[in-house]
């Protein structure tokens, strides 16, 4: 929570406001300050309840030792925290390189995925689930379910992707080529060389 925090925080300061509540405000027109009670700040409470659930039935149903479940969630939830941490941190320094304006990130977790960050948040809550199961908290499967969900059809994947078809030209091929979640290898790698090679000369 502190890593993701400090993270927006760094990426939107002394930036303006995000063009998907602006987009939100402009087509509520008159009705935007009620609605965005309920659309944002609403929705949103329940949505944390929601997803929390496994935290709080790990502690309500808390044994005396760790399972072998316990265990198996940690390289689960290490997993997720690399690949949100790391793809967090190579899109920074991408970003913050002039000469890539317009250009999109091909190299190091996103080579194997256009998500890495998506997919590590989503990991890290399947481990959240897996501790919360080993105490008996089987029934908050819907936590990870929802989380999931929500990074790839509604505020997360989906959204992003559209947005990103518009602005960048490459982006199409980067579809084609390259897995939308689970890291795999990308597909035509050697077409892929040969128009860089192309482009380099």
């Amino acid at each position: 929570g502190l890593r993701l925090s400090f993270y927006v925080l760094y990426r939107n300061w002394g930036k303006g406001e995000d063009y998907r509540y602006r987009k939100w405000r402009e087509e509520a027109g008159d009705t935007w300050w009620w609605r965005s009670f309920f659309q944002v700040f609403v929705l949103q409470g329940i949505l944390m309840w929601i997803i929390s659930a496994p935290l709080l039935a790990a502690q309500h149903y808390a044994t005396a030792g760790l399972t072998a479940l316990d265990f198996a969630a940690i390289p689960v939830w290490l997993v997720g925290f690399f690949f949100e941490t790391v793809g967090d941190l190579q899109l920074t320094r991408f970003k913050a390189d002039p000469s890539n304006e317009g250009q999109v990130l091909r190299s190091g977790l996103w080579r194997y995925t256009r998500h890495p960050n998506y997919f590590g948040d989503a990991t890290q809550w399947w481990g959240f689930y897996m501790i919360a199961a080993a105490a008996g908290g089987w029934w908050t499967v819907f936590s990870p379910v929802v989380m999931t969900g929500l990074l790839l059809r509604v505020s997360g994947v989906a959204l992003l992707e559209k947005s990103l078809k518009q602005r960048k030209p490459d982006y199409q091929e980067y579809i084609e080529n390259t897995s939308p979640f689970i890291p795999w290898f990308p597909k035509n790698q050697d077409k892929q060389n040969q128009k860089r090679e192309v482009n380099d000369a």
